[in-house]
């Protein structure tokens, strides 16, 4: 039986990094702007939370989102929430959560389990062909933080190729790491890599959760609080998908608005990698604020 895989509470980097870090991103703030273009309406369901806004993020020298470790700037307003989702893609789960948000017509990003993925690659499809963010979480949920440089490397890149192995095409060059924990050294590595880090400003800390009502009342308690904010859910875990259809009915009867955030350039992923994973699969692909902006919205 596979093991399951949790995220856990963060820990901050050093203050010395963390500004060495904000100083080589010091300009990511002075990059915003918009470009207006509402979505359609929800077929079906001309009362559904939809998304209000698409952003997309430029993620050139690795750019850090979320103000649980990154606070350099913000991309959202008030009362406009991004939903997020680790740990996937897993059977049951992530299906239920993704028929939640399409009833919605709402969107969120993924950050899948590069073993998930390969383990489930038309679960992951779906996610792509519903037309959500992807991005990675790791090979297999390693605590980057207790391993050295070049492990931590590895379980970064095999977990990026897991994610375009499994769907034929690269995804968005956006990384979240696991229980939010890193190193000064993997936050260099990834700027260089030019792949975006995803932190969170709420942690739902749905993992802790047997009952679906506790996922609500922790999302919606800790969004009353901050107001906005890029919130961490897991589509792995099976509460959270029973939850989300009745969380998303009290955000949009909250008054919330849903962002999605997409990346400008897909990741690039490292050849060596590739071909390791698609040689496991038998030598293929998976088959089951100014307008030069980091962040801009692209649809409103």
């Amino acid at each position: 039986m596979r093991a399951a895989t949790v995220c856990a509470m963060a820990i901050s980097i050093p203050l010395m990094a963390a500004a060495a870090w904000a100083q080589n991103n010091a300009t990511l703030s002075e990059r915003l702007g918009t470009l207006a273009q509402r979505p359609g309406p929800c077929p079906g369901n001309p009362d559904a939370l939809g998304v209000a806004r698409v952003v997309e993020i430029d993620t050139t020298g690795g750019p850090g989102f979320g103000f649980e470790h990154f606070k350099a700037y913000d991309f959202l307003r008030d009362g406009e929430v991004v939903l997020t989702f680790d740990d996937g893609p897993w059977p049951g789960n992530t299906p239920a959560v993704l028929r939640a948000l399409a009833e919605q017509c709402t969107k969120a990003v993924f950050f899948p389990i590069g073993k998930h993925a390969m383990w489930h690659p038309e679960i992951l499809k779906q996610v792509a062909a519903e037309g959500h963010t992807i991005g990675s979480h790791t090979w297999s949920h390693a605590d980057l933080s207790k391993l050295t440089p070049d492990q931590a490397k590895e379980e970064i890149e095999k977990g990026v190729s897991a994610v375009r192995v499994a769907l034929g095409q690269p995804e968005a060059s956006f990384f979240r790491f696991p229980a939010l924990r890193h190193s000064p050294e993997l936050l260099t590595y990834l700027s260089a890599r030019n792949i975006g880090i995803f932190s969170t400003d709420m942690d739902s800390f749905d993992f802790k959760m047997r009952k679906p009502e506790q996922v609500v009342d922790s999302v919606v308690s800790k969004l009353k609080k901050h107001g906005k904010g890029i919130v961490l859910m897991h589509d792995f875990q099976h509460p959270t998908s029973l939850a989300l259809p009745e969380l998303l009915v009290q955000l949009k009867t909250s008054g919330y608005k849903i962002v999605q955030v997409k990346a400008k350039e897909p990741v690039q992923t490292l050849a060596e990698y590739d071909q390791q994973l698609e040689k496991e699969l038998g030598g293929g692909t998976a088959n089951s604020r100014p307008i030069l902006s980091v962040v801009r919205t692209i649809s409103e």
